[in-house]
């Protein structure tokens, strides 16, 4: 694994680290913004007080921090590989992948379940993501189930986000996680929200209304020594939230056209996207960010826990 300077500074003054993901910057948001939002989200979390460590592969090598260069790579390549536990091996063992464009050159994006698993052998506590992936609408039947679902169960990085993509079957999501023994933290809220939507009416475990009270709870998993994340659930700024019963119209009007398998949920985005005048992109932009800095907090106070 390749350290950036940062993060290797961080790790030499023990100083708190905070994982982010990549796929907002290959596949979630458009160039420049992007790149405008990555590098946001990074100083968010300095100004919370922690280091933040944008993960990713490039040329076969896993990264823990990225580079200005290396993150405008990310940010304007085709051909940039969707990473999750299941090829993360594969790209990193330099070997081609189906679908993946130039294996010569090749670069991978982490989505959540692969940024936990590189911010566990960085030695990192605690990710900020956008929202999490879960059970996909007809998911009973297709068993188009994320692989982060998996991940949370098993890797003990605790997660920040916004709950999961709206756009998912949230109920069926909330029973996975539920039976994953994942646990669900409200920050701040007693009902887990949904991306764009501050509540989806569905209940968290518990409640938390500071990163001090987050840290005992992540402190208390791991002294169980019963593996798996804390996923803290902390919902989208007032101003930029959405109802969910609007958001439900638009996916209902767009659902049926939307291609099958991993296209779906990129398609569905940007279509609500333009659905709704650029809203959802707002709320996204701003969801991302505020979540980095609250997982800074957390990460600090983890430290100090």
């Amino acid at each position: 694994m390749k350290i950036s300077s940062e993060v290797a500074a961080a790790k030499e003054s023990a100083r708190p680290l905070v994982a982010l993901e990549s796929t907002l910057i290959s596949h979630g948001l458009p160039f420049p913004d992007n790149v405008e939002v990555a590098k946001a989200a990074e100083n968010a979390v300095r100004e919370n007080g922690a280091t933040p460590a944008t993960m990713a592969v490039i040329d076969n090598v896993a990264h823990a921090g990225l580079e200005d260069a290396e993150m405008q790579r990310l940010a304007t390549a085709d051909g940039v590989i969707k990473l999750s536990r299941r090829n993360l091996p594969a790209l990193l063992a330099g070997t081609g992948l189906v679908g993946s464009g130039s294996a010569s050159n090749p670069l991978g994006a982490t989505t959540v379940s692969a940024t936990m698993i590189l911010a566990q052998k960085a030695g990192i506590d605690v990710f900020a993501t956008g929202g999490i992936g879960g059970v996909h609408r007809g998911g009973e039947a297709s068993m188009d189930v994320s692989a982060d679902l998996f991940e949370l169960a098993h890797t003990p990085v605790a997660v920040v986000c916004s709950g999961a993509k709206v756009i998912l079957d949230l109920p069926r999501t909330r029973e996975v996680l539920e039976t994953m023994g994942v646990t669900v933290v409200g920050y701040g809220t007693d009902d887990m929200p949904a991306f764009w939507a501050r509540h989806s009416g569905l209940p968290v475990d518990m409640r938390a209304d500071s990163p001090e009270e987050v840290a005992a709870i992540i402190q208390a998993r791991r002294d169980l020594g019963i593996g798996g994340a804390v996923l803290i659930c902390n919902p989208v700024a007032v101003d930029l939230a959405i109802e969910i019963d609007v958001i439900e119209g638009w996916i209902a009007s767009c659902i049926d056209d939307a291609p099958s398998g991993a296209a779906a949920t990129p398609w569905i985005l940007a279509e609500i996207a333009r659905r709704s005048g650029g809203r959802s992109l707002a709320a996204n932009k701003r969801l991302i960010i505020d979540n980095a800095g609250l997982a800074g907090r957390i990460a600090a106070a983890l430290q100090d826990a």
